[in-house]
């Protein structure tokens, strides 16, 4: 009987060598036999060094049992104890794998299988299994022999003697070396049909990446031909029984289990096709009836027994098509397509437990860079690897990854298949799902080194790599540039001098000699830069191609990268991140003014991301973080011109930003349809350079104050905003009309007040003209009472004695935009109060007053349209045009702003929709002018963005027609169908001014 005295110091020593259940690994510890291994420390080390103490301590005991005799249990004893290399081997195969406890108990002998130490023995290939399987002449023998080579697997990789990539590689030997066997039982039990054929076994999926797990169906496609002179029909009999025995000496179950089950069902036509093919019956059903996975199954297959000279026939053969596959239409789509069903087909109990086939499981990996191979892979012979991670590191290699996503995505590979060998070791069954139960859990997590909290670190890596491979799998699965590069011709993936100028001119580049020049400055070399361009350039020369000028976006492409090309995040941005790359494309073949905007400031390409970049991708910043940002930078600028240029810094990144967002909006992508609405269109980009405008205009005043006279101004100071601006309509090349007021402050006199507000306009109109690489913004005060000959600046009270005796019937429509938008809000709001009953006279307009409008309306017609200009295509003086809609809109607002509160607004197109609710206009009549206005919008901001510089006509230089008329949805050749499509509009909106300004409705 053990005293208590040493059994309290033996359950210490257990529960810190990790044993979950001391007390019965002390009851089996007392046993007489098991002496040496309780008084020996550095056995209770071993023993505690294992990812389960207790089972591996239960796993060594029924060894003991099991063995013959006295001498034989002393020799494993005695031999654990001298050898560490075997005591390692040993005890951590015992404290991982029951199953392989189980067959140790049964074939007590085979622990000398983990006993040899030739060089050989740590990294085996197939000959080495083939010399272990050699005795089996039946399926039970060689489901023990198969066993005993796996001990030898396990062992080295429970050890850390193979790395993950090394063990499955070694259980992919060992599955070949059994198939071999396997085939060759089969074989010796039908001599007459293994005389008859040639029959070769193709491995697919796993086995065939050379990336086995430890328990997997064995995928396999068998090919059979007919000896020299014997009849086919019956070598392909002869082929199937052998087939099938061969199947059948793995799959089934003995005394000794299975092995695993050897799987057909990726032959043509599945398991309703015949089991064994000729090649030829092979190469007619993948010409003409396999689907887009079967080309996708075929990247990992390989000859692996029986005739390997037919078999390498066959993976030579379909090669070819295999690299075609991504041709095929829809091809990426279908990918994808798959990928989705298998995730939906997971039972929802089992989806968060999937370590396999469930969100940033193994098989997201695997789909990612399976699909980046077969895209790639046409052209880049490097790619072709059926092993996952070699096709990776290729991938990475070529540029088609970046590094740090290869190298996350590698990490979080081999631990999530580190595990799942791990949960598949314990009993030798095929799964995936993590285990529910802590112990399971905590053998896993010890046998990955966990050692602290090995359930809670568990948890958290498996969670944090799923994680990792769950965003990289989103942005690399569903990249637009892959749906792109799949449909390019062959020859075109990976662009060679001929190939590009063959393309350059089906495009039609109109100077493919000085375009060829560009891409050879671009994609030559052997640099990771060079490489990822030209991954990338095929796809962007259809982009640009799908514009009205692609030589000009492919000019425009080469200053950017060359500009960017050494900043580390500019290429990785283009090929990883979602629509970028074609959004880049968009905007550099678009026209001139954003373009020349990204030039001034490359950096801003980050923009064209997901969402990314500063400040949040395309979606328009609003004003008051625009305003925030801006004084934030005025406030540590050291003098005003340093302040406004931060400004105006600002300004000139969200100019592109609004610009750009809105080609995207008008040409679409994959990712950005065409707006639908194009009226919100319009909207957002007036609204969005309205409030750029403002916050510059804030941020200069500020500026200018700060710098003359620090915190206070002698006076208060407001800016209002008048016309398009203070209507939220700017558009891209519209200056900035307003009007200055003031109040000086008690206690200054009115002249140094005075005098104080005219040098802050003064100062202003400078610094925002300033020559620089930053675009100029244009104040325009002449909307001012007086008009170029009244003063700049008015106090509060000198605009109403104006007012009050001189206002004319222009100046109070011109008030019907006005909108305090820098300043003094206060200032602001009651100079807003002062002119309100001008805008919205009580009772409406007089008969005089309207006659006074269309006078003046019919007067600017005559006199202001351009000589030589056709009126029918002005888009703001022509009939039709925005005077013609917005008079109409302004003449309602007049005469019934007083009595509908809807019409007080400073928007044209809302007060059109608050004419049409008080039935003042027809709905008909509404959507008439509506339409009218947004594509006279449109026309003029789509002639600022192709030519850079502002007009209010169509071009007359044919490309530059052409890109206004892409912009507004014409393709190529139908610059006319545009122009008749504007005329139509703007006649049939001029009927309804004619009836709504000029006729009775008016009065």
């Amino acid at each position: 009987m053990t005293a208590p005295g040493r059994r309290s110091s033996t359950f210490s020593r257990l529960l810190r060598h990790g044993f979950t259940d001391p007390s019965a690994a002390e009851r089996l510890l007392d046993s007489g036999e098991l002496t040496p291994v309780r008084n020996d420390p550095v056995l209770l080390e071993a023993l505690g060094a294992t990812a389960d103490p207790d089972l591996a301590l239960l796993g060594l005991v029924r060894l003991l049992e099991a063995q013959p005799d006295t001498t034989a249990w002393r020799t494993l004893l005695d031999t654990l104890i001298a050898a560490k290399p075997l005591r390692d081997r040993l005890l951590g195969v015992l404290g991982a794998s029951s199953a392989l406890a189980d067959h140790l108990a049964r074939h007590p002998h085979d622990w000398h299988a983990l006993v040899t130490y030739e060089p050989r023995d740590l990294h085996p290939g197939v000959e080495e299994f083939e010399r272990g399987l050699a005795e089996a002449t039946d399926p039970v023998t060689l489901r023990v022999a198969y066993r005993r080579c796996l001990l030898s697997i396990a062992a080295r990789d429970v050890c850390g003697t193979t790395d993950l990539a090394q063990t499955a590689a070694e259980l992919a030997d060992l599955a070949t070396a059994t198939l071999r066997a396997a085939l060759a039982i089969a074989s010796a039990a039908a001599p007459d049909d293994a005389a008859l054929c040639r029959l070769a076994v193709v491995a697919m999926g796993k086995c065939g990446g050379h990336e086995l797990n430890y328990v997997s169906d064995v995928d396999v496609i068998f090919v059979g031909e007919a000896v020299e002179g014997a009849d086919e029909g019956k070598a392909i009999r002869a082929a199937t029984k052998l087939a099938s025995h061969m199947m059948r000496v793995c799959s089934e179950t003995t005394v000794e289990g299975s092995i695993w089950p050897v799987d057909a069902n990726l032959r043509p036509e599945g398991r309703n096709g015949p089991l064994v093919r000729t090649l030829s019956s092979h190469l007619a059903y993948y010409q003409r009836w396999a689907k887009t996975w079967e080309f996708q199954a075929l990247l990992k297959a390989r000859p692996v027994a029986g005739d390997l000279e037919l078999g390498d026939e066959y993976v030579t053969a379909l090669a070819p098509m295999v690299w075609q596959a991504a041709e095929r239409e829809n091809f990426v789509a279908d990918v994808q397509k798959m990928r989705r069903r298998v995730v939906e087909n997971i039972p929802l109990g089992e989806v968060d437990r999937e370590l396999k086939l469930g969100p940033g499981g193994l098989r997201d990996v695997e789909f990612a860079v399976q699909l980046l191979q077969l895209v790639h892979g046409r052209a880049d012979a490097s790619l072709r690897s059926g092993t996952t991670l070699d096709a990776l590191q290729a991938l990475a290699a070529g540029g088609y990854v970046g590094r740090a996503d290869a190298v996350q995505l590698d990490d979080a590979y081999r631990f999530l298949r580190s595990m799942e060998h791990r949960i598949q070791l314990y009993r030798l069954r095929r799964t995936h799902l993590v285990p529910e139960d802590e112990a399971d859990l905590r053998r896993i997590g010890r046998s990955l080194g966990l050692r602290a909290d090995p359930v809670a670190e568990l948890t958290r890596e498996w969670r944090r790599h799923a994680s990792v491979v769950r965003r990289l799998h989103e942005k690399l699965f569903y990249r637009p540039l892959l749906d792109a590069a799949a449909q390019l011709a062959p020859g075109e993936a990976r662009l060679s001098p001929e190939a590009a100028r063959e393309r350059l001119v089906a495009l039609g580049y109109a100077d493919p000699a000085a375009a060829l020049r560009h891409l050879e400055a671009l994609a030559s070399g052997v640099s990771r830069k060079a490489a990822i361009q030209r991954t990338l350039l095929p796809v962007l020369l259809g982009w640009f191609a799908d514009s009205a000028d692609p030589d000009a976006g492919l000019l425009n492409f080469r200053k950017v990268s060359d500009a960017l090309g050494k900043t580390p995040w500019y290429l990785r941005l283009l090929r990883d991140e979602g629509a970028t790359a074609e959004n880049l494309a968009r905007v550099l073949s678009a026209g001139r003014l954003a373009p020349d905007l990204l030039m001034r400031a490359p950096e801003a390409v980050a923009l064209l991301g997901d969402g990314g970049g500063d400040g949040g991708g395309l979606e328009p910043r609003n004003r008051a973080h625009l305003e925030q940002e801006v004084l934030a930078g005025v406030g540590r600028a050291d003098n005003a011109d340093q302040a406004v240029a931060v400004a105006r810094g600002v300004r000139r990144r969200e100019l592109f930003r609004t610009a750009a967002a809105d080609i995207v909006g008008s040409y679409g992508t994959d990712t950005h349809p065409v707006e639908a609405d194009q009226g919100a269109l319009v909207d957002r980009v007036g609204g969005a350079i309205s409030d750029l405008t403002a916050a510059t205009l804030a941020g200069t005043l500020r500026a200018v104050v700060r710098a003359g006279w620090g915190d206070t101004l002698p006076t208060r100071f407001a800016i209002i905003g008048m016309g398009r601006f203070g209507g939220h309509e700017l558009g891209y090349g519209s200056d900035a009309d307003v009007l200055f007021v003031h109040e000086p402050r008690e206690g200054v006199p009115e002249r140094e007040a005075s005098e104080a507000a005219n040098k802050v306009v003064s100062e202003m109109r400078r610094l925002l003209q300033v020559p620089s690489a930053d675009p100029p913004l244009l104040i325009d005060a002449d909307l001012r009472p007086e008009g170029k000959s009244g003063p700049l600046v008015r106090t509060l009270h000198s605009y109403e004695a104006y007012y009050r005796r001189w206002s004319l019937g222009w100046e109070s429509q011109a008030l019907l935009r006005a909108e305090p938008v820098a300043g003094d809000a206060d200032l602001g709001r009651r100079f807003i109060e002062l002119i309100d009953p001008l805008r919205y006279p009580a009772e409406g307009l007089g008969d005089d007053a309207v006659r006074e409008i269309r006078r003046l309306k019919a007067r600017m017609e005559s006199e202001r349209m351009p000589r030589g200009a056709d009126p029918k295509l002005h888009t703001k003086l022509g009939p039709g045009g925005l005077s013609d809609v917005e008079w109409t809109v302004q003449l309602l607002q007049l005469q019934h702003g007083w009595a509908e509160p809807g019409l007080r607004t400073t928007r044209t197109r809302e007060a059109l929709a608050a004419a049409c609710s008080a039935g003042l206009v027809s709905g008909e009549d509404a959507d008439i002018l509506d339409e009218a206005w947004v594509l006279a919008t449109r026309v003029r901001n789509a002639v600022m963005l192709v030519r850079g510089r502002a007009g209010d006509t169509f071009p007359s230089e044919s490309r530059e027609l052409a890109a206004v008329g892409r912009y507004l949805g014409y393709g190529p050749g139908h610059a006319g169908d545009m122009l008749d499509a504007y005329r139509r509009t703007a006649r049939r909106a001029r009927g309804v001014v004619d009836e709504l300004f000029y006729g009775a409705a008016a009065l």
